[in-house]
């Protein structure tokens, strides 16, 4: 896993150039940005259990059938490892939104992830409605003005949505 920083001076090094101006200006605004960017990865970190389990009951009522006997969620132990699973997404989305760099949720979370769930038989599409549900919450509370650094969060919003998208699109 790299954070954006590493990543850039490896892909320069590997090139045997120095970095672009571009380049420079990209990571001083990450690092200008950087409060939002903690406060947000804290906003998410500190809601986690009840965004996870809001995206659970939200995905539960539109599809009852995963809850149902013989439903891929029915049963206490299916259910939390649905739960668990979700938790994990949601953990290395916030380890990707802090390094700015995706390499770690797609390096140890999202990797082989749609083949495990295919060899379990768990329905991706589902799994992907569920990280869609978690994202629209993730942003709402990370989005919320109160008590953050003050400025346009929209970049940072667009950016963690983003790195759902991939989970999302990783798993359906």
């Amino acid at each position: 896993m790299f954070d954006a920083f590493t990543k850039v001076v490896s892909q320069a090094d590997a090139r045997g150039e120095f970095l672009a101006t571009s380049q420079l200006d990209a990571l001083s605004s990450m690092v200008a940005e950087g409060n939002k960017r903690i406060d947000a990865v804290n906003r998410i970190t500190s809601n986690a259990s009840t965004i996870v389990a809001n995206a659970a009951r939200s995905l539960f009522a539109e599809q009852p059938q995963l809850i149902a006997p013989g439903g891929n969620a029915y049963t206490s132990r299916r259910m939390a490892a649905c739960l668990r699973d979700m938790e994990i997404i949601l953990r290395y989305v916030t380890y990707a939104t802090f390094a700015g760099d995706a390499s770690v949720l797609d390096d140890r979370c999202l990797n082989g992830l749609r083949e495990t769930y295919l060899a379990l038989g768990t329905p991706g599409a589902s799994v992907a409605t569920g990280v869609q549900k978690m994202k629209e919450a993730a942003i709402a509370i990370a989005n919320d003005s109160n008590g953050i650094t003050r400025g346009d969060c929209s970049s940072l919003m667009s950016e963690i949505g983003g790195y759902f998208d991939r989970a999302a699109s990783a798993v359906g």
